[in-house]
């Protein structure tokens, strides 16, 4: 593997832990609450399912703040798996993360932002086109020509400096933390609530057992905890990485943590279990019982500044997994490319901004990611593995941070993110299926393109 690395290192604290902390804020903590009281019943229940996923997810971070300090180049994941397993490993990674799960997921990112602007520019739900090929509906609307627009824009401004776009993140971050931290003051602070809703509970969907159901409730927090791993994904351009790269996946998923806590504190003060069951858009039902009318208002703004930065972190994090696959030579060449000014890799920020942007524009994104969710977790699970690996394999690599708790720390995760797996497989048997089998169409991918390349001949860099 290569060790060439022509990006500039212009992430410094603050705008690393704005990436970790920006990108694992997003639209979730406004709606999954709800789908997680149905599951366990109670406010205490959900209130430990976020305390729960909160520490699993921290002792991924640190499982990958090791590898980040030891491994410090742009592609994150993608450099763990080729160097712990070999680069079949790593392709499948980056295949799955290009064509269907980071791209899908910039897409739904990107349409989030634009359902919440219609809240201010209802037009933008109007069908523009419309055809019946096949006997299928396929339609073009306002909401999907504006996501592919807004993700051509922030990957535009990515490629314009990974400087410029630390302090997007920084800023952005800021901001949501902002309207966060407002809606629990005043929801806490101006008495419309009741701390008697915490004695209540609802009539929970276990029909397959508690476990079964704290199981599927587990799932929908650490959706919302997810992103705390793109950070590795843009670790060649973190300024010292050693120190950095720990310390901001730490404090990042530490800052994450308390804010899902109180913020789901204040809702259930706000309203009781039942209300909180019943509907999907729960922090708009919060914020109208503080704010009135305007809260629903508060609410569109604060998911839009909140995907904003969100999606900002997603396309600066994710372009760089087809940049150093195809440094390795496991991708067109062409995606290799630096930018002679920015010193961004400009056109795989712009390949990955065309797929993400045909997805929005296809409106198929959403039925792909659901399916990817598995094998997302998968390669978490074979990363945090690959920690065990390369101490074994390459005891003489630096490692200016090693894990904390090891082994225990780095075993529990793993044997937790099996144990989670299993139980999506046995709940979500389909869309568990089709993950794998998305992530399996790789392997023939890879085979044909060590084939090219044998009778295409060596090439520059390869």
């Amino acid at each position: 593997m290569s060790g060439r690395n022509d990006l500039v290192k212009g992430l410094g604290i603050y705008g690393a832990t704005s990436v970790v902390a920006g990108t694992m804020i997003g639209t979730a903590i406004f709606v999954v609450p709800g789908i997680m009281v149905q599951h366990v019943g109670s406010p205490w229940r959900v209130m430990f399912v976020w305390i729960f996923a909160g520490i699993l997810t921290l002792f991924g971070a640190l499982g990958y703040a090791e590898l980040g300090a030891a491994l410090p180049e742009a592609g994150g994941e993608y450099v763990y798996l080729h160097r712990a397993y070999g680069p079949l490993a790593g392709f499948l990674y980056g295949w799955t993360q290009f064509f269907v799960a980071k791209t899908g997921s910039i897409a739904a990112i990107a349409t989030g932002f634009m359902i919440y602007l219609g809240f201010f520019f209802p037009r933008l739900n109007n069908v523009l086109y419309e055809t019946h090929p096949a006997g299928l509906t396929l339609r073009l609307t306002g909401l999907q020509l504006g996501a592919a627009a807004l993700i051509l824009l922030l990957s535009a401004l990515n490629v314009l400096g990974v400087r410029r776009s630390g302090t997007v993140q920084t800023i952005f971050t800021a901001s949501k933390l902002g309207v966060l931290a407002l809606l629990v003051v005043l929801g806490l602070g101006l008495g419309r609530g009741s701390f008697g809703h915490f004695q209540m509970a609802v009539h929970s969907r276990a029909e397959t057992g508690m476990i079964s159901a704290f199981g599927l409730a587990t799932v929908s927090a650490l959706w919302a905890y997810d992103g705390w791993n793109n950070l590795s994904m843009v670790a060649g351009e973190v300024e010292a990485p050693q120190r950095n790269m720990p310390r901001a996946l730490i404090l990042g998923s530490l800052l994450v943590i308390v804010v899902y806590a109180l913020t789901n504190f204040a809702y259930f003060y706000l309203l009781s279990p039942a209300e909180v069951a019943g509907t999907g858009t729960v922090a708009a039902d919060a914020a109208r019982r503080i704010l009135g009318a305007a809260g629903g208002a508060f609410v569109a703004v604060g998911v839009m500044v909140s995907s904003f930065a969100t999606l900002n972190g997603s396309i600066l994090a994710g372009s760089r997994i087809p940049f150093a696959q195809a440094r390795d030579g496991l991708f067109p060449q062409a995606l290799a490319g630096v930018h002679p000014r920015f010193h961004t890799p400009a056109v795989a920020i712009a390949a990955q901004a065309v797929v993400a942007g045909a997805l929005a524009l296809s409106g198929q994104y959403e039925a792909l990611f659901t399916k990817v969710i598995f094998s997302e977790w998968l390669f978490y699970a074979l990363v945090t593995v690959g920690v065990f690996v390369l101490r074994r394999r390459r005891p003489d690599l630096p490692r200016p941070y090693r894990t904390w708790g090891f082994p225990l720390v780095p075993g529990v995760f793993v044997i937790l993110a099996g144990l989670l797996l299993t139980n999506t497989f046995f709940e979500r048997r389909s869309d568990s299926l089709w993950g794998l089998v998305l992530m399996a169409t790789g392997v023939p991918a890879y085979y044909l393109w060590k084939l090219w390349r044998r009778k295409k001949g060596p090439q520059p860099g390869w």
